[in-house]
């Protein structure tokens, strides 16, 4: 593969082509999941895309170091510093010690990534187990002289860095603007100003989750972990920094800042962010009652829900929309996935058995695989990849019913297409496969019937056949009479 490999890069707000600092190697941190709850289809989508994103890299022979954090402290209940510690919060409602509700919820994290076929990182460092690394760059980010302590906690002072650096260069914020929309403190704040943000808070006498440092018995600032685990597992610059357009700002616009204190320079080369899920056009939220978790998605089980979506159902409809355009759930355009996806891997088991090859070939399948790589590195547009893979399975049907020809080195070639798109780059993997033996009985079922059907039409007791066929039919089966013999699948 000699093509270039274009993505958006956030910072500069244009398509850029991916060079990294040290190939083949490259570093990559994306932030993960604040486990105090069950995953859900936000958690998903940066999830896939950076998964996707990992699997290509991969696939263009580079050596990955794949970094996610798991949040298991200091991530506070708004984004002013202020309220409970989320998983300190979860973990007093249900009397139960804060580590206890991060394992819990972590494990069904892990469960949920599984399901979807998302590969674990290389490496994923608990915010909770670098407390010392991130003391540490508290320090320097004092030495340098933009933060201040205050009453036990740190703070960084946005003032005093935006006058020798840029704050807001991420997300596109104007200190000035911000000066202008926010309140003016009463003088009973900690806070020099009130977008200043926690590197260190102070805890307060019932807070469990606390360590001691130089400052107070506390805990680090949400946004500090980011940069101190990235810098310790990636160097002090590295290639890509990814996350959802949620953590944009504050997170993202502080990491730089943080990053630019502690060291003088910047740290990350390509910012990448996934847009969001809408759930029927409105976000998705506890307090508006459409908030649907993965595992209620895989089972069905929620008031919103038409049915149950399988894990690739999910992955395949994330996939059909590029990463950096918003996605807006319904049970419609999920149904239209689970069917899309059915065609799909219809058209694959097709031209793995059904395919029979010519002397001569009457398509040219070869242009396919090369538009699917066209469309990876135009940053990584997976919905140009799959066109292009259902115009694959038009060929593929069309050489079923003898109208066009392939021959033994198009199948192979269409063959190394679908495995390297469909499965190795795109992750779907064939669900039917693992509940093969579960669906055992149900196969044989329909066949006994189809078999009954066959022997009824022998006899030419014309009525019985075409009973068998209607109630089949009436039930959700297509049943197909071709030359080989009777065909059948559900619609």
């Amino acid at each position: 593969m000699t093509q270039p490999f274009f993505i958006y890069n956030t910072l500069d707000r244009k398509k850029e082509e991916f060079k990294p600092l040290n190939p083949p190697y490259v570093g990559m941190y994306v932030c993960g999941p604040t486990v105090y709850g069950d995953a859900h289809l936000g958690h998903a989508r940066p999830a896939i895309t950076f998964d996707v994103l990992f699997r290509y890299l991969k696939h263009l022979g580079y050596k990955v170091r794949y970094v996610r954090n798991i949040t298991d402290v200091g991530h506070l209940e708004n984004d002013a510093d202020e309220g409970e510690d989320k998983i300190a919060k979860k973990a007093r409602l249900e009397s139960l010690e804060p580590m206890e509700v991060v394992q819990y919820y972590l494990n069904r994290y892990h469960k949920a990534m599984e399901a979807l076929n998302v590969l674990p990182p290389s490496i994923e460092p608990h915010a909770s187990g670098h407390i010392i690394e991130q003391i540490e760059y508290i320090k320097k980010i004092l030495e340098a002289g933009y933060a201040y302590v205050s009453n036990g906690s740190v703070y960084f002072d946005v003032v005093k860095y935006n006058k020798d650096h840029h704050y807001g260069k991420l997300s596109g914020r104007n200190i000035d603007d911000l000066l202008n929309t926010t309140r003016e403190l009463d003088g009973q704040s900690e806070k020099h100003n009130s977008f200043d943000f926690a590197l260190w808070k102070k805890a307060a006498p019932e807070h469990i989750m606390r360590w001691p440092s130089p400052w107070s018995d506390g805990f680090p600032g949400w946004h500090l972990e980011c940069s101190t685990m990235s810098t310790k597992y990636l160097g002090e610059e590295f290639d890509i920094h990814g996350g959802g357009m949620d953590l944009l700002f504050p997170h993202h616009e502080c990491e730089i800042a943080q990053s630019v204190a502690a060291q003088g320079h910047e740290t990350v080369h390509y910012w990448m962010h996934n847009n969001m899920i809408t759930i029927n056009g409105q976000k998705m939220g506890k307090s508006l009652g459409n908030f649907i978790t993965l595992d209620e998605f895989f089972t069905g089980n929620h008031k919103l829900l038409q049915q149950a979506y399988s894990p690739m159902t999910i992955r395949f409809f994330i996939l059909q929309a590029h990463y950096r355009s918003t996605v807006d759930f319904s049970n419609e355009a999920l149904q239209a996935s689970e069917k899309a996806l059915q065609r799909m891997l219809e058209g694959w088991n097709n031209l793995l058995a059904k395919i029979t090859p010519s002397d001569t070939s009457t398509v040219d399948v070869k242009a396919i695989r090369e538009h699917c790589y066209e469309a990876m590195n135009d940053d990584l547009s997976t919905p140009i990849v799959i066109s292009h893979l259902f115009e694959a399975v038009k060929i593929i049907n069309t050489a079923l019913a003898g109208e066009t020809k392939l021959t033994a080195d198009d199948i192979a070639h269409l063959k190394e297409t679908f495995s390297t798109f469909l499965f190795d780059i795109m992750g779907i993997r064939e669900e039917a496969k693992a509940s093969d033996e579960g669906n055992e009985a149900y196969h044989k079922a329909v066949d006994l019937l189809l078999d009954v059907r066959k022997e009824a039409k022998a006899r030419k007791d014309w009525s019985t056949s075409d009973y068998i066929r209607d109630k089949l039919t009436e039930i959700g089966f297509e049943i197909k009479d071709t030359k080989e013999g009777v065909e059948w699948k559900l619609k």
